[in-house]
């Protein structure tokens, strides 16, 4: 028989045993109760931040596609304006070359 591995072994039960009575102290659950409030505090404020920056964005999306909704309006007005230029100068030249 190996005393020291027997040894070990006693030990080893003896700190679970110490370790478990610690854990389980009044003091051990006042500091986990702390910890865990802590941590719920922070999630909160993380949060916070996350639907804020989440609020944020949605108005840059909407403003960027307002802006592209009034790009795209100028364009088909300049088109619809290209084109009524086209028809006026073809008619002008049409009646010159009628007049001559």
């Amino acid at each position: 028989m190996n005393w020291a591995k027997i040894g070990l072994f006693a030990a080893g039960v003896l700190f679970g045993t110490a370790g478990i009575k610690v854990l389980g102290s009044k003091d051990a659950k006042k500091v986990y109760t702390e910890t865990t409030a802590a941590a719920l505090r922070a999630k909160e404020c993380v949060m916070t931040t996350v639907t804020t920056i989440k609020e944020n964005a949605n108005d840059i999306l909407t403003d960027a596609k307002e802006i592209n909704e009034q790009r795209a309006a100028d364009a088909a007005a300049e088109v619809i304006e290209d084109a009524a230029c086209a028809c006026t100068e073809e008619a002008a030249s049409a009646e010159e070359s009628t007049e001559a």
